[in-house]
Protein backbone atom coordinates (compact mmCIF):
# COMPACT_ATOMS: atom_id res chain seq x y z
CA UNK A 1 0.00 0.00 0.00
CA UNK A 2 1.41 3.28 -1.05
CA UNK A 3 0.45 6.31 1.05
CA UNK A 4 1.07 10.15 -0.57
CA UNK A 5 0.82 13.39 1.19
CA UNK A 6 -0.09 16.31 -1.58
CA UNK A 7 -1.82 19.62 -2.02
CA UNK A 8 -5.23 19.73 -2.63
CA UNK A 9 -6.89 23.59 -2.86
CA UNK A 10 -3.98 24.31 -1.03
CA UNK A 11 -4.43 21.98 1.57
CA UNK A 12 -2.24 18.92 2.86
CA UNK A 13 -4.03 15.85 2.25
CA UNK A 14 -3.26 12.54 2.33
CA UNK A 15 -4.27 9.57 -0.71
CA UNK A 16 -3.63 6.06 -1.48
CA UNK A 17 -1.55 5.62 -4.63
CA UNK A 18 -3.04 3.00 -6.74
CA UNK A 19 -1.78 2.34 -10.38
CA UNK A 20 -0.46 6.00 -10.92
CA UNK A 21 -3.63 7.06 -9.73
CA UNK A 22 -4.39 8.72 -6.15
CA UNK A 23 -7.84 8.42 -4.22
CA UNK A 24 -8.68 10.59 -1.32
CA UNK A 25 -9.58 9.05 1.94
CA UNK A 26 -12.36 11.63 3.49
CA UNK A 27 -14.16 8.53 4.15
CA UNK A 28 -12.45 7.43 7.20
CA UNK A 29 -13.25 10.93 8.88
CA UNK A 30 -16.50 12.85 8.83
CA UNK A 31 -14.65 16.08 9.98
CA UNK A 32 -11.55 17.43 8.99
CA UNK A 33 -8.49 16.32 6.82
CA UNK A 34 -7.41 13.46 6.70
CA UNK A 35 -3.03 14.25 6.95
CA UNK A 36 -0.40 11.84 7.25
CA UNK A 37 -0.19 12.78 10.93
CA UNK A 38 -3.67 12.06 12.12
CA UNK A 39 -3.46 8.64 10.35
CA UNK A 40 -0.32 7.97 12.26
CA UNK A 41 -1.89 8.89 15.83
CA UNK A 42 -5.08 6.71 14.45
CA UNK A 43 -2.80 3.75 12.74
CA UNK A 44 -4.58 0.98 14.90
CA UNK A 45 -7.65 2.52 14.41
CA UNK A 46 -8.08 2.45 10.76
CA UNK A 47 -5.27 0.86 9.08
CA UNK A 48 -7.00 -2.05 8.26
CA UNK A 49 -9.98 -0.26 6.87
CA UNK A 50 -6.67 1.18 4.06
CA UNK A 51 -6.05 -2.25 3.40
CA UNK A 52 -9.30 -3.19 2.45
CA UNK A 53 -10.03 0.21 0.58
CA UNK A 54 -6.51 -0.06 -1.27
CA UNK A 55 -7.68 -4.16 -2.49
CA UNK A 56 -10.98 -3.06 -3.57
CA UNK A 57 -9.46 -0.52 -5.84
CA UNK A 58 -6.62 -2.29 -7.45
CA UNK A 59 -9.57 -4.63 -8.02
CA UNK A 60 -11.44 -2.15 -9.70
CA UNK A 61 -14.33 -2.41 -7.25
CA UNK A 62 -14.77 0.90 -6.62
CA UNK A 63 -16.20 3.95 -9.23
CA UNK A 64 -14.11 6.70 -8.24
CA UNK A 65 -11.54 7.75 -10.77
CA UNK A 66 -9.12 9.11 -8.47
CA UNK A 67 -6.57 12.16 -9.56
CA UNK A 68 -3.59 11.42 -11.74
CA UNK A 69 -0.69 11.23 -10.07
CA UNK A 70 1.22 12.98 -12.78
CA UNK A 71 -0.85 16.30 -12.06
CA UNK A 72 -0.76 16.79 -8.31
CA UNK A 73 1.93 18.75 -6.35
CA UNK A 74 3.41 15.92 -3.88
CA UNK A 75 4.33 17.20 -0.41
CA UNK A 76 6.90 14.90 1.70
CA UNK A 77 4.86 12.12 2.78
CA UNK A 78 5.47 12.44 6.39
CA UNK A 79 5.67 16.50 5.85
CA UNK A 80 5.84 17.72 9.63
CA UNK A 81 7.62 14.74 11.75
CA UNK A 82 7.55 14.65 14.82
CA UNK A 83 11.22 14.43 15.09
CA UNK A 84 13.95 12.99 12.77
CA UNK A 85 16.83 10.71 13.72
CA UNK A 86 19.20 9.44 10.83
CA UNK A 87 21.24 5.97 11.85
CA UNK A 88 24.64 5.10 10.86
CA UNK A 89 23.87 1.13 9.63
CA UNK A 90 25.82 0.70 6.71
CA UNK A 91 29.29 -0.90 7.74
CA UNK A 92 30.22 -0.43 3.82
CA UNK A 93 30.35 3.13 4.36
CA UNK A 94 31.70 3.93 7.53
CA UNK A 95 34.80 1.45 6.81
CA UNK A 96 35.41 2.94 3.08
CA UNK A 97 34.70 6.96 4.62
CA UNK A 98 37.55 5.71 7.45
CA UNK A 99 40.17 4.09 4.53
CA UNK A 100 40.04 7.04 2.50
CA UNK A 101 40.85 9.19 5.60
CA UNK A 102 43.45 6.81 6.04
CA UNK A 103 42.26 6.07 9.25
CA UNK A 104 41.47 2.02 10.43
CA UNK A 105 38.04 0.56 11.33
CA UNK A 106 36.14 2.13 13.89
CA UNK A 107 35.39 -1.25 16.51
CA UNK A 108 32.66 0.56 18.24
CA UNK A 109 30.37 0.25 15.00
CA UNK A 110 29.91 -3.56 15.44
CA UNK A 111 29.25 -2.84 18.93
CA UNK A 112 25.97 -0.93 18.99
CA UNK A 113 23.92 1.12 16.29
CA UNK A 114 24.33 5.42 16.57
CA UNK A 115 22.26 8.09 15.33
CA UNK A 116 21.97 11.62 15.22
CA UNK A 117 19.39 14.72 15.73
CA UNK A 118 18.65 16.33 12.35
CA UNK A 119 16.16 19.57 11.80
CA UNK A 120 12.84 17.55 11.47
CA UNK A 121 11.09 21.58 10.27
CA UNK A 122 13.69 21.01 7.45
CA UNK A 123 12.22 18.45 5.84
CA UNK A 124 11.32 18.54 2.43
CA UNK A 125 9.49 16.39 -0.86
CA UNK A 126 9.62 16.19 -4.31
CA UNK A 127 11.01 19.19 -6.01
CA UNK A 128 13.15 22.08 -5.22
CA UNK A 129 15.97 22.55 -2.45
CA UNK A 130 17.07 25.79 -2.13
CA UNK A 131 20.47 26.17 -0.33
CA UNK A 132 22.82 29.08 0.87
CA UNK A 133 26.36 29.86 -0.39
CA UNK A 134 27.81 28.14 2.45
CA UNK A 135 26.23 25.06 1.56
CA UNK A 136 27.56 24.91 -1.62
CA UNK A 137 30.86 24.28 -0.02
CA UNK A 138 31.03 20.76 -1.11
CA UNK A 139 27.42 20.31 -1.09
CA UNK A 140 26.82 16.30 -1.48
CA UNK A 141 23.74 13.91 -1.35
CA UNK A 142 23.08 10.72 0.85
CA UNK A 143 21.09 7.54 -0.62
CA UNK A 144 19.19 6.32 2.57
CA UNK A 145 15.97 4.65 3.13
CA UNK A 146 13.90 5.74 5.87
CA UNK A 147 10.73 4.48 8.38
CA UNK A 148 8.17 6.32 10.31
CA UNK A 149 6.75 5.21 13.47
CA UNK A 150 3.42 4.42 13.79
CA UNK A 151 2.66 4.06 17.48
CA UNK A 152 3.78 5.44 20.66
CA UNK A 153 6.41 3.35 22.44
CA UNK A 154 9.61 3.42 25.11
CA UNK A 155 12.13 0.90 26.02
CA UNK A 156 11.04 -1.08 22.82
CA UNK A 157 13.48 -4.06 22.22
CA UNK A 158 14.70 -5.11 19.11
CA UNK A 159 12.38 -8.16 18.91
CA UNK A 160 9.17 -5.99 18.50
CA UNK A 161 10.03 -3.31 17.51
CA UNK A 162 8.92 -3.86 13.81
CA UNK A 163 5.31 -3.76 14.79
CA UNK A 164 6.10 -0.21 15.21
CA UNK A 165 7.00 0.62 11.53
CA UNK A 166 4.14 2.07 9.45
CA UNK A 167 6.28 2.09 6.11
CA UNK A 168 9.46 2.74 4.27
CA UNK A 169 10.50 5.98 2.00
CA UNK A 170 13.46 7.13 0.19
CA UNK A 171 15.73 9.60 1.70
CA UNK A 172 17.77 12.04 0.52
CA UNK A 173 20.16 13.55 3.47
CA UNK A 174 21.95 16.69 2.04
CA UNK A 175 25.32 17.51 3.67
CA UNK A 176 27.09 20.35 3.52
CA UNK A 177 30.51 18.95 4.05
CA UNK A 178 32.62 21.76 4.67
CA UNK A 179 30.01 23.05 7.64
CA UNK A 180 30.10 19.78 8.50
CA UNK A 181 33.88 18.89 9.02
CA UNK A 182 34.21 22.09 10.80
CA UNK A 183 32.17 21.61 13.50
CA UNK A 184 32.91 18.15 14.16
CA UNK A 185 36.17 19.11 15.24
CA UNK A 186 34.72 20.60 17.88
CA UNK A 187 33.72 16.77 18.81
CA UNK A 188 29.69 18.53 18.58
CA UNK A 189 27.49 17.66 15.49
CA UNK A 190 26.54 17.42 12.66
CA UNK A 191 24.32 20.52 12.68
CA UNK A 192 24.74 23.61 10.59
CA UNK A 193 26.26 20.88 7.93
CA UNK A 194 22.95 18.81 7.96
CA UNK A 195 20.19 21.09 9.08
CA UNK A 196 18.90 22.85 5.56
CA UNK A 197 17.44 20.19 3.63
CA UNK A 198 16.28 16.55 3.74
CA UNK A 199 14.33 15.09 1.58
CA UNK A 200 11.98 11.97 1.99
CA UNK A 201 9.34 10.62 -0.65
CA UNK A 202 7.93 10.06 -3.04
CA UNK A 203 5.68 8.22 -0.92
CA UNK A 204 5.23 6.22 2.18
CA UNK A 205 4.84 2.55 1.61
CA UNK A 206 3.66 0.27 3.78
CA UNK A 207 5.31 -3.05 5.50
CA UNK A 208 2.69 -5.27 4.22
CA UNK A 209 3.39 -4.30 0.55
CA UNK A 210 7.49 -5.59 1.14
CA UNK A 211 6.53 -9.20 2.52
CA UNK A 212 7.77 -10.69 -0.82
CA UNK A 213 11.00 -8.51 -0.75
CA UNK A 214 11.51 -9.29 3.18
CA UNK A 215 15.11 -11.77 4.25
CA UNK A 216 17.12 -12.23 6.99
CA UNK A 217 19.11 -9.67 8.87
CA UNK A 218 22.77 -10.08 9.03
CA UNK A 219 24.38 -12.67 11.43
CA UNK A 220 24.05 -11.64 14.43
CA UNK A 221 21.19 -9.02 14.25
CA UNK A 222 17.42 -8.64 15.31
CA UNK A 223 14.40 -7.36 12.30
CA UNK A 224 13.52 -7.29 9.13
CA UNK A 225 15.46 -6.54 5.78
CA UNK A 226 14.62 -6.22 2.72
CA UNK A 227 15.92 -6.68 -0.36
CA UNK A 228 15.67 -3.46 -2.33
CA UNK A 229 18.05 -2.03 -4.76
CA UNK A 230 19.02 1.35 -4.13
CA UNK A 231 20.49 4.04 -7.14
CA UNK A 232 21.48 7.74 -6.99
CA UNK A 233 21.68 9.44 -10.08
CA UNK A 234 23.40 12.70 -10.89
CA UNK A 235 21.86 14.96 -14.10
CA UNK A 236 20.87 11.32 -15.41
CA UNK A 237 24.32 10.00 -14.25
CA UNK A 238 24.25 7.22 -12.59
CA UNK A 239 26.20 7.65 -9.59
CA UNK A 240 25.71 5.22 -6.78
CA UNK A 241 24.16 1.37 -6.15
CA UNK A 242 23.55 -0.40 -3.40
CA UNK A 243 21.04 -2.68 -1.46
CA UNK A 244 18.71 -1.70 1.38
CA UNK A 245 19.64 -5.54 2.79
CA UNK A 246 23.47 -4.21 2.93
CA UNK A 247 22.37 -2.78 6.11
CA UNK A 248 24.14 -4.11 8.91
CA UNK A 249 21.92 -2.65 12.12
CA UNK A 250 18.51 -3.01 10.99
CA UNK A 251 15.68 -0.27 11.83
CA UNK A 252 14.33 -2.73 14.85
CA UNK A 253 17.73 -2.12 16.38
CA UNK A 254 17.77 1.77 16.00
CA UNK A 255 14.25 1.84 17.18
CA UNK A 256 15.27 -0.29 20.16
CA UNK A 257 18.17 2.09 20.72
CA UNK A 258 16.58 5.30 20.04
CA UNK A 259 13.68 4.19 22.85
CA UNK A 260 15.50 3.48 25.65
CA UNK A 261 14.88 5.54 28.59
CA UNK A 262 12.72 8.25 25.93
CA UNK A 263 9.27 7.67 24.04
CA UNK A 264 8.87 7.30 20.47
CA UNK A 265 5.65 8.93 18.91
CA UNK A 266 3.83 8.46 15.76
CA UNK A 267 5.56 10.55 13.21
CA UNK A 268 9.18 10.16 14.27
CA UNK A 269 10.92 9.50 11.21
CA UNK A 270 14.52 7.16 11.66
CA UNK A 271 17.00 7.64 8.73
CA UNK A 272 18.90 4.09 8.15
CA UNK A 273 22.04 6.02 6.99
CA UNK A 274 24.20 6.09 3.83
CA UNK A 275 24.42 2.77 1.62
CA UNK A 276 27.77 1.77 0.77
CA UNK A 277 28.98 4.31 -2.62
CA UNK A 278 25.89 6.97 -1.65
CA UNK A 279 27.57 9.75 -1.33
CA UNK A 280 29.76 12.06 -2.90
CA UNK A 281 31.94 12.19 -0.03
CA UNK A 282 33.08 8.44 -0.22
CA UNK A 283 33.39 8.58 -4.29
CA UNK A 284 35.59 11.15 -4.09
CA UNK A 285 37.77 9.69 -1.80
CA UNK A 286 37.72 6.16 -2.88
CA UNK A 287 38.15 8.22 -6.61
CA UNK A 288 41.69 9.85 -4.78
CA UNK A 289 42.73 6.94 -3.79
CA UNK A 290 42.87 5.28 -7.10
CA UNK A 291 43.89 8.01 -8.97
CA UNK A 292 45.43 11.31 -7.53
CA UNK A 293 44.33 13.19 -10.64
CA UNK A 294 40.88 12.19 -9.47
CA UNK A 295 38.83 15.21 -9.71
CA UNK A 296 35.98 16.02 -6.95
CA UNK A 297 32.40 15.94 -8.10
CA UNK A 298 29.84 18.27 -5.55
CA UNK A 299 26.15 19.04 -6.34
CA UNK A 300 25.80 22.71 -8.03
CA UNK A 301 23.13 24.78 -8.50
CA UNK A 302 20.52 23.26 -11.23
CA UNK A 303 21.79 19.97 -10.54
CA UNK A 304 18.63 16.85 -10.41
CA UNK A 305 19.55 14.50 -8.11
CA UNK A 306 17.15 11.18 -8.25
CA UNK A 307 17.39 8.42 -6.29
CA UNK A 308 15.25 5.14 -6.30
CA UNK A 309 14.75 2.44 -4.28
CA UNK A 310 12.95 -0.97 -5.63
CA UNK A 311 8.86 -0.21 -4.73
CA UNK A 312 9.35 2.83 -2.68
CA UNK A 313 9.69 5.29 -6.19
CA UNK A 314 11.96 7.93 -7.40
CA UNK A 315 12.72 10.88 -5.35
CA UNK A 316 13.72 13.84 -7.62
CA UNK A 317 14.73 16.99 -6.46
CA UNK A 318 16.84 20.00 -8.33
CA UNK A 319 19.16 22.41 -6.68
CA UNK A 320 18.74 25.88 -6.24
CA UNK A 321 20.83 28.74 -4.97
CA UNK A 322 18.93 31.53 -2.38
CA UNK A 323 19.23 35.12 -3.69
CA UNK A 324 22.11 35.69 -1.21
CA UNK A 325 25.77 36.22 -0.48
CA UNK A 326 25.32 35.66 3.15
CA UNK A 327 28.10 33.45 4.40
CA UNK A 328 28.18 32.03 7.96
CA UNK A 329 31.89 30.63 6.80
CA UNK A 330 33.32 34.12 6.38
CA UNK A 331 32.39 34.95 10.09
CA UNK A 332 34.76 32.36 11.18
CA UNK A 333 37.21 34.61 13.94
CA UNK A 334 40.88 33.54 13.18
Amino acid sequence: MKLVSYLNNGNEQLGLLVKDRIYTLSFLRSEGSVTMKWLLENWNLYFQMLVVENENLEAGNIRDTGLALSGVPLLAPVPHPTSCRDGYAFRQHVAAARRNRKVPMIPEFDQYPVFYFTNHNSITGPGTVTCMPDHFQKLDFELEAAIVICKKGRNIRAADADAYIGGLMIMNDFSARTLQMEEMQLNLGPAKGKDFATAIGPWLVTTDALTSREVKPKAGHTGKSWNLEMKCFVNGIQVSTGNLADMDWTFAELIERASYGTDLYPGDVIGSGTVGTGCFLELNGTGKLQDPEYREQWLQPGDVVAMEIEELGRLENKIEKEGTEFSILEKKKI
